[in-house]
């Protein structure tokens, strides 16, 4: 079996494949104070409630856009799992070129669902990821990554209503019942939903119209990205697993 691991700004994915199939996944919070014992205490008692053991597997990666969580997370897979981790980076194959001015400076997590969407849906490809910051990251027929954009993530823009002003309150993400709204959490809530929904579709009118790619397939990930794809035409796939499977998918390619 093969351990994936996807290290994010808030939260560190956990999934386990046999072959192609996805057997578990589960989630840790990023902690950058947390040792590696901690860290391997957490995973190994995780999967085994997911009737797992550490024996059963035979492969690790890790895309991380947290640098100060990688001594420990490594130290822990290596102590707990036995296994040396293929750490998405440079000199590691992903079978996407980045095109872009300065290729160093895309993240992990980007290329990974770039990988994913690519290899799972074909380019052209549009493939978002509504997390921490939701990025739009643009794929070509041949497989060049060459534009991205970034912006906050709808819970950054939530923390900062009610972090940033005396009297709203922290509310649920959720998409309210009307647009029309007539009180103060579900005023909120309009805002951040159908303001992320207005976004996404106009910088995927964009998107096409600057790159003439009007054939271009739009797919969506990130945990809240269902919200806005059941919201949204411009969105034609809704793919939670899309990160998982892309760092299977550059696993494997660096097994051959």
């Amino acid at each position: 079996m093969l351990l994936v691991i996807d290290v994010g700004n808030t939260n560190i994915t956990v999934g386990v494949y046999n072959g192609e199939r996805l057997e578990t996944s589960f989630r840790l919070t990023t902690v950058a104070t947390r040792t590696s014992d901690e860290f391997g205490m957490d995973i190994a008692v995780l999967l085994d409630k997911n009737n797992i053991t550490l024996k059963d597997i035979r492969g690790v990666i890790i895309a991380s856009v947290v640098p100060n969580v990688m001594h420990s997370l490594v130290n822990a897979v290596v102590k707990y799992v036995g296994k040396n981790p293929l750490i998405v980076g440079p000199g590691v194959k992903t079978g996407i070129k980045i095109a872009t001015a300065h290729p160093n400076e895309i993240g992990a997590d980007r290329i990974v669902d770039a990988v994913g969407a690519y290899e799972k849906y074909g380019g052209p490809v549009l493939v978002m990821d509504f997390g921490t910051a939701t990025t739009y990251d643009l794929v070509t027929e041949d497989g060049s990554f060459v534009a991205g954009i970034t912006a906050p993530g709808i819970k950054i823009s939530a923390k900062a209503l009610w972090e940033d002003t005396a009297k709203l309150p922290e509310v649920e993400i959720k998409k309210p019942k009307s647009i029309l709204a007539q009180e103060t959490i579900s005023s909120m809530q309009a805002g951040l939903v159908y303001g992320q929904i207005g976004q996404t579709e106009y910088i995927v009118q964009k998107v096409k119209e600057e790159s003439g790619l009007q054939n271009l397939k739009v797919v969506a990930t990130g945990g809240l990205g269902s919200i806005i794809a059941d919201e949204t035409k411009c969105i034609d796939v809704y793919d939670r697993e899309l990160t998982l499977d892309g760092l299977r998918l550059i696993y494997e390619k660096n097994e051959k």
